[in-house]
């Protein structure tokens, strides 16, 4: 029979703290034990431990902060987010009629107009290979690019980097970042324009969020993000590509449901 090694000690360790976090010994906010404990505690030296922490702090559970230990991060708020939501939204009525302002981020994170802030930022720019494809428009097409930060109860959630064709919104109210936040979103402005969506496609995939996404979205070391490609028609044509939508994987579930 073949001898199994054992495994390191650091892997050991690491384990041992992750099975207290997940069944809440050590619940979020808590401090783990110093170094020097966990040196005494398992027998092994500070080079082991340090290897542990930065196994937990790069799986996203813990943080380590100057002068204060390694303590357990705060497990974010999980949202849901379902393809209904775009329906739920383009059903809200317009007018005297209409309710609160809302948009598919307030009806995924169940917040109010007041609760919600949208940093913007608007150029026009051309379009790309990619982008050219999925606009199903020549290359260098004229775009307008608007990027938005999005929060909820001063928290950033969300970043979306999206396209409309600049021939469409040029010199309308919908090229000025002033009007933003628009209540119904890019649903609305599309109505607004002339062109109501009557399909939404998305793509999701996983990755690394880049440096700037991390700082952006105040994320912890280790947490992936899910980045959604969308494109919004109205009819056979495509008036609007978002690319992406990053949110932090630890914070959002995608739901999606077939009728057949």
């Amino acid at each position: 029979m073949i001898a199994v090694p054992d495994r390191p000690a650091y892997l050991r360790i690491a384990d041992t703290l992750r099975d207290r976090i997940r069944d809440g010994g050590y619940p979020p906010g808590s401090r783990l034990p110093t170094i020097a404990q966990l040196r005494a505690a398992h027998g092994v030296s500070e080079i082991v431990v340090r290897q542990a922490i930065a196994l937990l702090r790069g799986e996203g559970l813990v943080e380590t902060r100057r002068g204060g230990g390694t303590v357990v991060r705060a497990r974010p708020r999980v949202r849901r987010v379902a393809m209904d939501r775009y329906r739920a939204v383009a059903r809200v009525p317009a007018g005297p009629a209409a309710g609160p302002p809302t948009t598919t981020f307030t009806h995924d994170q169940r917040i109010g107009w007041d609760e919600y802030r949208l940093d913007r930022r608007f150029a026009r720019t051309r379009a790309d290979p990619e982008l050219a494809g999925l606009f199903e428009l020549p290359v260098g097409t004229e775009l307008l690019r608007r990027r938005f930060v999005f929060y909820a109860r001063e928290e950033p959630q969300q970043i979306s980097v999206n396209y409309l064709p600049w021939d469409l919104v040029g010199g309308t109210p919908v090229a000025d970042p002033d009007r933003e936040p628009w209540p119904g979103g890019t649903l609305a402005q599309l109505s607004y324009l002339g062109h109501p969506p009557t399909r939404v496609e998305e793509a999701v995939r996983a990755r690394m969020p880049t440096p700037e996404e991390t700082e952006t979205l105040r994320m912890a070391a280790g947490v992936p993000v899910v980045a959604i490609t969308r494109r919004m028609l109205s009819g056979p044509q495509v008036m609007e590509v978002c690319r992406d939508i990053v949110i932090p994987a630890d914070r959002v579930v995608l739901d999606y449901a077939i009728d057949l």
